[in-house]
């Protein structure tokens, strides 16, 4: 008989989505099934030797997941790690799997991984590709190679950081990407291999008991600005999705402007990959004019991250100089 002491567990937290989906009379699918019949449906997960525990968490598509959903979740999740679970797995939909990892990522304080997962096939269809995922993703929260990385995403047999991976294609079973930097690993034979480890991991500290609206406005060919007047108003900060490196028209300079006068405005970059920059192009509207004006440059962050990062800080009651000391710290993990 195993100690059971020296037994990983992880602790699996289902959220809904695409991988606990089944069929409605009237046709087309929705979340029903459970953590449990997630977590029962996969083979071979009994042979491997860890202890999984459930927590039928939320059952809700991805797009229907809320701040305050992921601000239980992340003191679940501390929770659960500081009763000595070897790590953490959510199951939930795809559409905001990026977005939800990166938000568990800034809250995570432990060595402990926290692995996010999901599935593109439903379990209706053939070649449902959950339980493989949910496997692999179980097998990697519990294995010590994916201890200090913070929060994970993997899918496919690929382990991406959270900070760097993005949903790129909206049917492909290889949606989730890593453009910057690459996976940080792969899946095995049942182990998680770790061939490049991120070079920093933010943290916002903090209770999040400041109701905050962070806007995103990606700027566009022949963009007058109307969206921006229209909405700036009604956000606490603003990410701008610039073009490229970071530029803008220069008819839209103006109100940029003003509004980084009056709140925090990110620039980041609309491409999906690379950085902003700081210092190379000079022309009004360009990322040094914007920069000089005010505007907080989000370096690597895409700007769905970007977004993520400026609302957490806001909602921890972060000011302004702090938020830009923190994303001209980050931009490049």
């Amino acid at each position: 008989m195993p100690d059971i002491a020296s037994v990983p567990r992880v602790v699996v937290f289902g959220l809904g989505g695409t991988i606990a989906m089944t069929s409605t009379p009237s046709g087309g699918v929705v979340p029903a099934l459970s953590a449990e019949q997630l977590v029962a449906a996969v083979p071979g997960l009994a042979e491997t030797g860890i202890g999984v525990e459930v927590v039928d968490f939320r059952r809700v598509p991805g797009a229907s997941l809320s701040f305050h959903d992921l601000d239980d979740l992340a003191a679940a999740i501390d929770k659960h790690l500081a009763a000595g679970a070897h790590g953490v797995v959510v199951t939930q939909g795809t559409d905001t799997i990026e977005e939800t990892a990166f938000f568990l990522d800034l809250s995570h304080t432990r060595s402990e991984p926290v692995v996010v997962t999901g599935a593109m096939r439903n379990p209706t269809m053939a070649g449902a590709d959950g339980p493989a995922n949910l496997l692999a993703a179980i097998q990697t929260a519990a294995h010590p190679t994916a201890r200090d990385l913070g929060g994970l995403v993997v899918f496919a047999d690929e382990i991406h950081a959270a900070s760097r991976v993005r949903k790129t294609h909206s049917t492909s079973g290889h949606t989730f990407v890593s453009a910057n930097g690459g996976p940080l690993g792969y899946l095995v034979e049942g182990q998680p291999r770790v061939l490049n480890r991120p070079t920093a991991h933010v943290t916002v500290q903090g209770t999040a008991d400041h109701p905050v609206e962070v806007g995103l406005v990606t700027i566009t060919l022949g963009d007058t600005g109307t969206l921006l007047r229209a909405t700036a108003d009604h956000f606490d900060a603003l990410v701008v999705a610039g073009f490229g490196v970071g530029h803008v028209p220069t008819g839209i300079v103006e109100i940029l402007t003003e509004l980084a006068a009056a709140k925090p405005v990110v620039l980041a970059s609309r491409t999906g990959a690379g950085s902003v920059l700081t210092r190379t192009y000079a022309f009004p509207g360009s990322e040094s004019d914007l920069i000089a004006r005010g505007l907080i440059p989000a370096g690597f962050l895409d700007p769905l991250k970007a977004r993520i990062l400026l609302h957490r800080l806001l909602a921890t009651g972060h000011d302004h100089n702090t938020i830009r000391a923190v994303f001209t710290g980050s931009g490049n993990a």
